[in-house]
């Protein structure tokens, strides 16, 4: 299997931004943990950053027939982006929407999600867990 990890908006600041909220680890850890343990469970895994909306969803349409499953922390455009949400739901593949804060625990305006109608699962609070989780619970569906 092959799956595609996308991360968007400000999650190249990881390890930066706001430490006490996402921790220090950076991204390139998160990813360089998720390519791991996707080895070691029999997965392919590319890991793909941008920040820019539009970027994200060529990315996503340009998935179709490449990849069995997607994981994405699209960061703040999980509350604003319809065009993501319909680039998901357009590429149909099972994806697994990721978060490392407890979005319903934040402020009000990030308690809505936008991709989860189309996603097959959300791992949201577990900090740079929520990424390992995701890719094993992806994994463990499409087994089946």
């Amino acid at each position: 299997m092959k799956f595609l990890l996308i991360n968007g908006a400000n999650l190249n600041m990881l390890g930066q931004r706001e430490p006490e909220k996402y921790g220090t680890t950076t991204l390139a850890d998160i990813e360089n943990s998720v390519i791991t343990k996707g080895k070691e469970l029999g997965v392919e895994v590319e890991a793909w950053q941008s920040n820019h909306e539009g970027e994200i969803v060529d990315k996503i349409q340009s998935a179709r027939g490449k990849y069995d499953g997607m994981l994405i922390n699209a960061g703040g455009y999980t509350h604003t982006s319809v065009v993501i949400r319909d680039a998901i739901a357009a590429v149909q593949i099972p994806t697994v929407e990721i978060h490392m804060t407890n979005i319903h625990a934040r402020e009000e305006f990030r308690h809505t999600s936008l991709l989860s109608g189309v996603c097959i699962a959300s791992v949201i609070g577990f900090k740079e867990q929520s990424y390992l989780l995701a890719l094993e619970g992806l994994v463990k569906i499409l087994s089946k």
